[in-house]
């Protein structure tokens, strides 16, 4: 079982995006922060195999938690999927590190499988 840890500080969508992947067999912990992102990869010894972490967000946006974890040894190839509501050429264009995709809003249940699938198979 391929285990995700989804980071929205809006827990509809963390709710919404839980249940379509839930149906895909995948184990799913759910955080509201940067913060908290940094904290639980930090803190457990079981690293996810996803990260799929909302652009938006106070305090710490996706791409400054992403510079983070880019910079670290220990998860610098941890695979990510921003979501966001931003156009896909203006969010690259913003974007100076490695993700492995975007996810964009309002979310599409068949595109996140479409995309998780290509990450986790």
């Amino acid at each position: 079982m391929k285990r995700i840890l989804i980071c929205d500080d809006v827990a509809d969508d963390s709710i919404l995006m839980q249940t379509i992947l839930q149906a895909e067999d995948c184990q799913i912990e759910i955080v509201d922060s940067g913060a908290a992102v940094l904290a639980r990869l930090e803190t457990n010894h079981n690293p996810p195999d996803l990260l799929i972490l909302d652009v938006q967000m106070p305090l710490m946006d996706g791409f400054e938690v992403v510079r983070h974890l880019r910079e670290s040894t220990k998860f610098q190839f941890l695979p990510i999927l921003l979501v966001t509501g931003f156009d896909y050429d203006d969010a690259y264009k913003a974007l100076d590190i490695k993700i492995d995709g975007f996810i964009q809003k309002p979310i599409d249940p068949d595109v996140v499988i479409a995309k998780v699938r290509a990450i986790l198979d």
